[in-house]
């Protein structure tokens, strides 16, 4: 059943990137495979998914060590608490939901231990949500200014998370909003800071964040199925 759904996630994809005349292969899928077994996540992988997106440290611990002889990439995606952040250098490739200068200097201070540069991306709370993380667009530049002068860290672009609509047409102010934000960033030619990532769009509405420029979507319920 993955197997199939997994294909009908990169159908859609293809489909969303031809209407906008991008290239598909600028898009990547990260597979959410939180709470899901490591039996079913080994599935994906021998299906062909190259990202795992994970949202627990402690979770993703225990998937690392079972499924460390699969050739993938693990994406942390969820929120993230600075005590933890020595433990997510140690496994992931890039975190997506960095937002907050603590966070940051607990990432390069443990990636520093390890001899390693963080990649990461900025998580915009564009919507101001008070139930969700991220910095908010008027403290965003500030942010990013503040880390981009830390040896460990590299920063790669942008992450969001818009409001729940039923509607995937209602988010798309939202990913064009973060699409103008790496721009404006671009613009400003801060030194050791890259924008060519932008992560958004999720199982409900990623083909719009296609359409407004997404490099990485987080796809999950499609591929797995519903959580219990």
């Amino acid at each position: 059943m993955v197997t199939e759904r997994l294909e009908g996630v990169r159908t859609r994809i293809r489909e969303a990137a031809d209407a906008c005349g991008r290239d598909p292969g600028e898009i990547r899928l990260v597979a959410v495979s939180k709470t899901v077994p490591a039996d079913r996540v080994r599935e994906a992988i021998d299906a062909g998914v190259s990202i795992l997106g994970e949202n627990y440290i402690q979770e993703a611990l225990e998937k690392h060590h079972l499924l460390s002889d699969g050739a993938v990439s693990w994406h942390f995606i969820g929120h993230l608490q600075s005590n933890k952040a020595k433990h997510a250098v140690r496994i992931f490739d890039l975190i997506h939901s960095v937002d907050r200068l603590k966070l940051v200097r607990e990432l390069d201070k443990g990636a520093a231990k390890i001899d390693k540069v963080q990649k990461i991306l900025i998580q915009v709370n564009i919507a101001e949500e008070a139930t969700k993380s991220g910095v908010h667009e008027t403290d965003l530049l500030e942010l990013i200014k503040a880390a981009s002068g830390l040896d460990n860290i590299s920063i790669q672009g942008l992450m969001t998370m818009p409001p729940y609509f039923d509607d995937p047409e209602a988010a798309r102010p939202f990913f064009a909003e973060l699409r103008r934000l790496r721009d404006r960033i671009e613009d400003e030619k801060i030194p050791n800071v890259g924008m060519a990532e932008l992560s958004m769009g999720m199982t409900g509405d990623f083909e719009a964040a296609i359409q407004e420029g997404a490099t990485l979507v987080r796809i999950g319920t499609a591929i797995f199925g519903e959580r219990t």
